[in-house]
């Protein structure tokens, strides 16, 4: 399989469209800080009102932001992209003053912000999002046909930004503690988002609303429409925190595959749950939801579109022979439930914490079902795809995400970190404890380097100093001579002092290198040395075995 082909599959969110950048903008830095016109005030509720025409590709409605203050300040910064626009901006009853600055809009309150009270603010919008040319890469709206002509609209927009298409505090740091969506539609179609549903409207207009409400704190990028010709079944899933509704929404053809081929979902439940903890959203349940692109991470409303077939387009991205064993959307997407809607990146730099643990979970899902050397050799496989372009860590506070190596590197990053451990339920009980200790919280790179730092009470920073924030795969150099192995680490950041196993004359070994020349003196003459093949390191002899 072509590595290009690979990546195209793997990277399944707009952060393939990140190329290397240097200098930022303005807009960027609006975008991807916490503004002094974003921090003083928190997120506690949303009410977003949509209504979708297809007939002209439209969106008009609303969304009552309700905040707790934090400080007395009077400007606050709204997002929303054009071609959309706010319209009217009310608290009160009264319209506020507001100005637009590129995709960020400041509003002048006029009543007095007082700390500790909890405020609301209406903004009204309408226009023509941008159309998604190739979704999810390329975020925006979706205006599409299924098989029998019916419209099947979809969002995407992780990584451009749900102020694509609705006016949202569009930085991950806040989430609202719940959200009610109201989706209009045409009323013989259906519209499925995230949460439970409550009620569907039946309208005097030939449309229909559906309300759906989410009960836990959910992250903008996650909130999605997904309107078309669907149909619907449920299950219960017995699950650690008990039963667990799940949902499962196709169009009207797929019925019978779907529910032949979403069998993987409890299957999918299981190992997570076994890995990571309790599903993190009993409340608002779980959903799979067929779209017209491969698949995204919506909190509590997976979409799906991979065709029923197991792989990624029917490929198996590892090239193990194991990626052929399960529907890489509906792991891996789901997978997200725990690492990026439940712990969730405070900054877009992030993103590594919600794709490097999600794609290590793949391992995982294998390791559960088919045993641990077929989770090794998944983990394994997909190092092909690893470019080392870039950090994976990104640029903080201007909405840059770092390479997409995030996804296969980060999984044999977390695989390395799981040799040195050398404890496999103490790994898993650091997994769940990362799920209960920052749930529902969002959370900056050096939390999650300190916490398992402090957990493991072993000095891993300049581990991930390596795999984070350098490019370069260590490599043990060694020489035997005389049959005396030295060996040091090499092409490494400073202080770079991994533990690493090696099988020295067959046997294993653990070893202790720094950057300077250690010696090594077998009970035998040594003949041969083999580094460990789970770890993401390079073995490099410098000196050939005598004869």
């Amino acid at each position: 399989m072509k590595r290009a082909i690979i990546v195209a599959g793997i990277l399944s969110l707009a952060i393939s469209g990140f190329a290397q950048k240097t200098e930022f903008t303005r807009q960027d830095t609006l975008r991807g800080s916490i503004t002094a016109e974003r921090e003083w005030w928190d997120l506690t509720y949303y009410h977003l009102s949509v209504a979708v025409d297809p007939s002209d590709s439209s969106f008009t409605g609303s969304n009552l932001i309700q905040y707790r203050v934090l400080d007395t300040k009077q400007k606050m910064q709204i997002d929303l992209q054009p071609p959309m626009k706010i319209k009217r901006i009310i608290q009160n009853g009264e319209e506020q003053k507001f100005v637009r600055d590129g995709n960020a809009w400041f509003v002048t309150l006029n009543r007095k912000q007082q700390v500790g009270d909890v405020n609301e603010i209406l903004m009204e919008c309408s226009g023509k999002p941008k159309v998604s040319r190739r979704p999810p890469w390329d975020g925006g709206v979706s205006w599409r046909k299924d098989d029998n002509g019916n419209d099947f609209i979809v969002t995407t927009n992780q990584g451009d930004g749900a102020s694509l298409w609705w006016p949202c505090k569009d930085h991950p740091y806040d989430e609202p503690d719940s959200m009610l969506i109201s989706i209009t539609f045409p009323d013989h179609l259906m519209d499925v988002s995230n949460g439970r549903l409550r009620e569907v409207e039946q309208n005097n207009n030939g449309t229909k609303t559906a309300h759906w409400f989410v009960a836990n704190p959910i992250n903008a990028y996650g909130v999605n429409i997904n309107i078309g010709n669907y149909v619907h079944w449920h299950e219960v899933f017995k699950g650690e925190k008990g039963d667990l509704d799940c949902d499962y929404w196709v169009l009207d053809y797929s019925l019978g595959k779907a529910k032949k081929h979403f069998k993987q979902a409890p299957m999918m439940l299981e190992a997570f749950e076994h890995w990571y903890g309790p599903y993190p959203f009993y409340e608002d349940g779980y959903k799979l939801v067929e779209v017209p692109y491969p698949g995204m991470e919506h909190q509590s409303s997976v979409t799906y579109g991979n065709g029923f077939k197991n792989g990624y387009g029917g490929r198996d991205i590892s090239g193990s022979g194991w990626g052929e064993k399960f529907d890489f959307i509906i792991i891996h997407e789901s997978g997200h439930e725990w690492f990026a809607n439940n712990v969730t990146n405070r900054d877009e730099a992030d993103m590594w914490i919600h794709e490097s643990f999600t794609a290590y979970s793949e391992g995982l899902f294998v390791d559960y079902h088919w045993g641990k050397e077929a989770g090794a050799e998944y983990c394994r496989g997909v190092r092909q795809n690893i470019y080392n372009d870039r950090p994976v860590l990104g640029t903080h506070g201007v909405n840059y995400p770092g390479s997409g190596d995030m996804y296969p590197k980060g999984t044999n990053m977390l695989h390395t970190l799981r040799q040195i451990i050398d404890d496999d339920e103490e790994w898993r009980q650091l997994l769940r404890s990362i799920n209960k200790d920052f749930y529902h919280k969002t959370v900056k790179t050096t939390e999650i380097e300190q916490y398992i730092i402090r957990k493991t009470d072993r000095d891993f920073q300049s581990f991930f100093n390596q795999y984070l924030r350098d490019t370069r795969i260590p490599t043990l150099e060694y020489a035997i001579r005389n049959g005396v192995i030295i060996y040091r680490w090499a092409n490494c950041v400073d202080g770079f002092n991994m533990p690493v196993k090696v099988y020295i004359n067959g046997s294993l070994t653990w070893l202790n290198p720094s950057q300077r020349w250690i010696t090594f003196e077998a009970e035998q003459p040594v003949t041969s040395v083999v580094v460990d093949k789970d770890f993401y390191v390079a073995g490099f002899c410098i000196t050939k075995p005598e004869k």
